[in-house]
């Protein structure tokens, strides 16, 4: 008789609980970026935000890297940019409707970093502990 269950190092993991890991391909190849989770962070919690803003809250982040950020995930449909014709040229950024989803989506993976990390979540100006109770 077959079983019901697959034995993963000791931990039993029931045939219901597997799940095909092929439409993560292209979502791997987006979020797996340096910054771009930082980015779906920051614009999900502060809404539509300003380059500089951005560039603020990413401590470290050179501006060319933030760019490419911004350009790869505005092809892939998660942010959008608004550019205002105005002089000095004002652009902003902010998730769209899939960007929204995925940031919802990555809150479980936050909350379990959270919980199983030696990290300072107190000090981190992202992921205070205060925004994984969301």
């Amino acid at each position: 008789m077959e079983s019901n269950s697959i034995d993963y190092s000791g931990l039993q993991v029931s045939k219901q609980d597997i799940i095909c890991m092929c439409p993560l391909e292209g979502t791997i190849d987006i979020i797996s970026k340096k910054w771009a989770l930082l980015v779906i962070g920051i614009l999900g919690n502060k809404g539509t935000t300003r380059f500089a803003r951005i560039e603020e809250d990413l401590k470290g982040i050179r501006p060319k890297a933030l760019t490419g950020v911004l350009r790869d995930l505005q092809k892939t449909g998660i942010i959008k940019r608004k550019a205002y014709p105005e002089v000095p040229p004002r652009v902003e950024y902010s998730l769209t409707k899939n960007g929204y989803e995925l940031r919802k989506a990555i809150i479980p993976l936050l909350k379990w970093a959270a919980s199983n990390s030696s990290t300072r979540q107190d000090v981190c100006p992202i992921l205070k502990p205060k925004m994984l109770t969301r």
